[in-house]
């Protein structure tokens, strides 16, 4: 399981809450969303969301019941938990990386209760005095996911992508927080569920807080490393697995002002296949309302520009959609760039298998029935 290199060790407990006040199903709440929808490291009791408290979050969230509740605050979780859990997970994602004073006493607070923090901010707390002194009185441990390693351990780019003989598909996207890391999440299942043995490499904290084996915290690094970063971990799972297929987690979009993240997956990547993201109901970009969302056949012209690569399906966020809007977005698409198209969570996850078995049909060999 990757860990971070600089995190302290972690206490042998699993049980955590997420606290996403204001945000869980927003934009801003994806790590909360995430983990809501899977978690390897973490057994999640329950998220704090007031404006939701009451609600199961699966049945909020993706319309299907896990058992997990929405609940109004920090000491009504842990009194629905029966008692102090071992983690308090900081779910919020904002795009400035940084904890508002409410914030910060819920989280302060969950120190002086006795639980270990998950910080995947850029914001890192053991640098923060307040929380550090904090963290020391109650004997708990602060993680904080984006931190770096030293440089001395970084890596620049080095060739040795070239050595990975199994195909690799990046899930990159029109806007941020659009839906990639869940895509790759349920793709990965959707092909080992099949026999085709697959493995994700993560490149945001979302991903790593999930117990993803192989990622890195991309947006957190100097641009000299990214590249070599996301081909080192690119390598490590494939010599780790020995997979078919590598599913590399994407950021951003290649398009977006605000973030060069596309650009390095692109690069130390190398993927042969790219399977692109889009929200046919967003009129403008997730946290910069003066910029109009790209249309879906823009961004595969620019990243099929950009990198010796093809794009091989598109995957449709369907929020702001009817069930009808959501099927004729599915057959434009389809139409005007001739490729695959689907929603991974409201259509059943073959289509995700057939979209990729379609760009590599030699990975058929792998198949096992489907269950009935």
């Amino acid at each position: 399981m990757y860990a971070h290199p600089l995190s302290p060790a972690l206490p042998a407990g699993s049980t955590a809450i997420v606290y996403c006040e204001a945000q869980f199903g927003e934009q801003d709440g994806k790590t909360a969303n995430g983990l809501v929808r899977h978690s390897e490291k973490y057994e999640i009791l329950s998220v704090i969301d007031s404006r939701h408290a009451g609600a199961d979050a699966g049945s909020f969230l993706d319309g299907s019941a896990n058992g997990i509740p929405i609940l109004a605050s920090l000491p009504e979780a842990i009194a629905h938990a029966g008692r102090t859990p071992d983690y308090l997970i900081c779910g919020v994602a904002p795009a400035d990386g940084l904890l508002s004073d409410a914030q910060r006493v819920v989280l302060l607070d969950g120190i002086a209760r006795g639980m270990h923090i998950i910080n995947g901010l850029h914001e890192f707390l053991n640098d923060d005095a307040e929380f550090a002194a904090a963290a020391v009185l109650g004997s708990v441990t602060i993680t904080d996911v984006r931190r770096p390693r030293e440089k001395k351990d970084l890596h620049l780019f080095s060739g040795r992508i070239f050595d990975v003989t199994c195909p690799r598909i990046a899930i990159l996207g029109t806007d941020g927080a659009i839906g990639k890391r869940t895509t790759a999440t349920l793709l990965v299942k959707a092909l080992n569920d099949r026999g085709i043995r697959a493995v994700m490499v993560g490149t945001g904290q979302t991903t790593i807080i999930q117990g993803g084996r192989y990622g890195v915290a991309l947006d957190a690094l100097v641009p000299q490393f990214c590249s070599g970063e996301v081909e080192n971990q690119v390598v490590a799972a494939f010599e780790g697995e020995d997979p078919a297929i590598i599913i590399v987690e994407g950021q951003g979009a290649l398009s977006h002002p605000a973030y060069l993240t596309s650009a390095h997956i692109l690069r130390g990547s190398r993927p042969e296949g790219v399977i692109v993201q889009h929200a046919p109901g967003r009129q403008v970009l997730g946290d910069f309302p003066m910029m109009p969302m790209p249309s879906v056949a823009d961004e595969v012209a620019l990243i099929e520009a950009f990198a010796d690569t093809r794009v091989i399906g598109v995957t449709v966020n369907h929020e702001n959609l009817t069930d009808e809007q959501l099927a004729e977005a599915i057959d434009e698409i389809e139409l005007e760039l001739a490729v695959p198209a689907t929603d991974p969570l409201t259509r059943p996850s073959a289509e995700l298998v057939e979209m990729v078995l379609q760009a590599f049909p030699a990975l058929s060999a792998s198949l096992v029935p489907r269950s009935a």
